[in-house]
C-alpha cells in the first residue's frame, strides 16, 4: 500500500504547471507503464543552481508523486548535485520500499530532470528521454 506521503503528492501536486520562459525544459517517458513528465527548471544568474522547478505529466501515482516530491527538494541544488542523484535517492525521498516492476516508474523525473541538466549544459544530445535504455 501507498504511504499517505506518496497519495498526497498524486493527489495535490506540488509545482504543477508549465512555464513559459523556464532556463530549459526536457521531457520523458517510462513506455512500460505509460507515464509521461515533462519539466521545467528555471536557473539562478550563477547558471548553476535550480531557482525554480515545475512539471506536468500523467500516469501512476509513484510517477506523479515522484516528480511532485522531486520538484520541492530540488530548490537550490546544483546541477551538479542533480547529476550525482541516484535511485537510492528517489526511494529514500518517496519513503517506501519500490518494487523492481516499479523503480522505473520512481525515477523517472530523476531521470529527466538529470538529462535536461546535461543537454543544457552540452554533455547530452537527447530528444526525449524514457526509461527503456
Amino acid at each position: 500500500m501507498y504511504r499517505q506521503q506518496i497519495l498526497d503528492h498524486y493527489k495535490n501536486p506540488r509545482n504543477y504547471g508549465d512555464v513559459d520562459d523556464a532556463t530549459f525544459e526536457h521531457v520523458g517517458e517510462n513506455p512500460m507503464c505509460g507515464d509521461t513528465i515533462k519539466l521545467f527548471v528555471n536557473l539562478e544568474d550563477d547558471d548553476e543552481t535550480i531557482a525554480g522547478i515545475s512539471f506536468i505529466g500523467d500516469g501512476c501515482a509513484i510517477s506523479q508523486a515522484s516528480a511532485s516530491l522531486l520538484s520541492t527538494e530540488l530548490q537550490g541544488m546544483t546541477l551538479e548535485a542533480v547529476r550525482d542523484m541516484d535511485r537510492d535517492d528517489i526511494v529514500e525521498m518517496l519513503g517506501v520500499e519500490i518494487s523492481p516492476m516499479r523503480i522505473k516508474c520512481a525515477v523517472l523525473a530523476e531521470k529527466v530532470v538529470q538529462d535536461g541538466a546535461a543537454i543544457y549544459v552540452g554533455d547530452k544530445e537527447l530528444d526525449e528521454t524514457t526509461t527503456e535504455t
